[in-house]
């Protein structure tokens, strides 16, 4: 897609950190947005205001847990209804539920591979035949670098994100010949509600680890999304890792 103007894009788990800096700066850019949030209705709805204001031409909220596949698939036919057409995908709801191996349950496993893998699947499932329809299209699902080097206590996290990658790449050649493009972004550690609850003493030790000696910023990914949606016509089934040089 050489424009962002005009063009209709979802955003998945849009109400807060990554997901929403992703539709400010889409929004910016003058895409209509679909925000999509599974409770943070408020959150949702004083997003659209703010995209309304800074530039989108048209924004709406709607609810939908993606980790469920019929409100996944209502999220995009409602994407539909209301705009008539869908131009770019950006899945990026997930959770995490952080325990060692011997202390994971496996609800706790079932719970973030359905809400950070498999929302991916359904999503994509349901809009790939208006991409195929249109003939063009483009998708960004937002892995992580934990799915590509692991992270202690994150089994269930880590295997979600590095299904991503390998979803994305099966997706993008399946898709390549409607002139769709399919690719992920693996951010590093980024300064978000989740990041900012770390203690400090825990802080400290995950900047030793990054070369550049610093967290990322949400605005970092979104431009990172931005980029692959307007220039990325000729990229498709990669990883863009956003993370400081934590994994190289």
């Amino acid at each position: 897609m050489a424009k962002l103007e005009g063009a209709v894009v979802v955003v998945t788990g849009a109400a807060r950190g990554i997901g929403r800096a992703i539709a400010e700066e889409l929004g910016q850019g003058k895409a209509k947005l679909v925000v999509n949030y599974a409770h943070s209705k408020g959150a949702a709805e004083d997003l659209v205001a703010k995209l309304l204001l800074e530039g989108s031409p048209e924004a709406v909220a709607i609810q939908a847990d993606v980790s469920d596949p019929a409100q996944a698939a209502r999220l995009i036919e409602e994407t539909i209804k209301h705009f008539g057409r869908i131009d770019a995908l950006v899945n990026n709801a997930g959770i995490n539920i952080d325990r060692s191996m011997k202390k994971l349950t496996v609800e706790d496993w079932n719970t973030v591979i359905q809400t950070d893998l498999n929302s991916y699947f359904y999503t994509v499932k349901a809009a790939q035949t208006y991409f195929m329809s249109q003939g063009s299209g483009s998708i960004i699902n937002i892995s992580s670098f934990v799915g590509q080097m692991g992270n202690f206590g994150q089994a269930n996290y880590a295997a979600a994100k590095a299904g991503i990658i390998g979803f994305t790449k099966v997706a993008a050649l399946e898709l390549a010949r409607y002139n769709v493009t399919i690719n992920a972004i693996c951010p590093g550690f980024i300064e978000t509600d989740m990041y900012t609850g770390i203690p400090d003493n825990v802080k400290e030790t995950i900047l030793k680890r990054i070369p550049l000696g610093r967290v990322g910023s949400p605005q970092e990914v979104a431009r990172g999304v931005r980029y692959l949606i307007e220039d990325g016509g000729y990229i498709t089934g990669q990883t863009l890792n956003i993370n400081g040089g934590i994994y190289m």
